[in-house]
């Protein structure tokens, strides 16, 4: 007969291997500042390399003697760089908003006008809304065209967002206001817009197609692969270009749009940046409405190997954050699901 099973110790064994909890409130917030202090100290007084070796050392000993430790693939729901370490903002931040309001206006008004003409058509007007801001940095600060024998900048659109961009570009003079009114019907005799971005459809306006099945973000992996390979072989100077990729949260969920994270760590792409804009929804509802969006995805790419930097929190939060003695805003805002604060903002 099998021996009888000692329920108790196998209860036991199975509370040790629990991963300890950090959910709940400091017991003692003056010895975790004396920690946080010594540690702090070690880093100025005697560098990074041996802050980390120590904290190696001691995540080894945990493993062996204590319970697991939790995921450390993910950092707190925070934005990555402090306040005291953020650079100041190099442009014009009032003209520059003056700019994006009107662009915001005009793809929501080319959206409508086309729906008026042909009901139906659809467009989207929510994505550009949320994502706004970060093209409108980009276009200002970061993306170069080819000149001066460089190669330039390639980037790969959201595709959703394609009303945003065509709405920049009529405010720079590149597309007509007819072009405009006739957005998604690009066969129209006297000229339209695709419905995305396609170079088929447009050649002289889009670079790269992107929606379809996650195209944009593994294509922009090979490209910024490529470039590498005409680098390094002595074809064409890419050494100044970079590869941009804007992708929406819910895109990641496609099989294609994840299915390579793990190329660019190892082939050392760091001409490659990955723009993930999480506004938490999909076309068909939330993203994630009883998780972390932000979180399960930092995970994913830290794991392979990427480089991540999270922007969650405008500056009027840092004033708060900065009087949240006790840690319980930090320890709130991470509780929180991507439902509830979709609802917290419809409300």
């Amino acid at each position: 007969m099998p021996p009888a099973l000692n329920i108790k110790k196998m209860n036991q064994d199975i509370e040790k291997n629990q991963p300890a909890d950090f959910s709940c409130q400091d017991p003692d917030p003056e010895e975790t500042q004396e920690w946080v202090d010594s540690f702090d100290y070690l880093l100025q007084e005697i560098g990074r390399d041996r802050a980390a070796f120590i904290l190696h050392r001691l995540h080894e000993a945990m493993e062996k003697t204590g319970p697991p430790l939790p995921s450390l693939v993910t950092t707190p729901y925070l934005n990555t760089i402090p306040p005291d370490s953020q650079f100041s903002y190099p442009g014009n931040i009032a003209v520059e908003k003056r700019i994006r309001c009107l662009v915001r206006w005009n793809a929501m008004a080319m959206v409508v006008r086309a729906n008026r003409v042909c009901p139906g058509i659809g467009g989207h007007i929510s994505t550009f809304g949320s994502l706004s801001m970060l093209l409108d940095v980009g276009f200002n600060h970061f993306f170069r065209g080819p000149e001066n024998g460089s190669s330039g900048d390639q980037v790969y659109f959201q595709g959703h967002a394609s009303p945003g961009i065509y709405a920049r570009a009529f405010l720079e003079g590149r597309l007509s206001e007819k072009q405009l009114d006739n957005f998604r019907r690009e066969l129209q005799p006297e000229g339209g817009l695709s419905s995305y971005p396609h170079p088929w459809l447009m050649p002289e306006f889009w670079q790269f197609p992107t929606v379809s099945m996650g195209l944009g973000p593994l294509m922009g992996i090979y490209q910024a692969r490529f470039n590498r390979y005409l680098h390094q072989r002595g074809l064409l100077n890419t050494s100044d270009s970079k590869v941009w990729v804007f992708v929406g949260d819910g895109e990641t969920d496609e099989t294609e749009s994840m299915g390579s994270l793990t190329l660019p760590a190892r082939e050392k792409l760091d001409n490659l940046i990955f723009v993930v804009n999480c506004n938490l929804q999909r076309l068909d509802g939330p993203v994630r409405g009883n998780g972390k969006i932000i979180q399960e995805l930092e995970s994913a790419f830290r794991g392979a190997g990427w480089n991540v930097i999270k922007v969650i929190w405008g500056k009027d939060w840092d004033p708060l954050l900065e009087n949240d003695h006790q840690g319980l805003l930090r320890k709130r805002m991470g509780e929180v699901v991507d439902g509830w604060y979709q609802k917290y903002s419809a409300e």
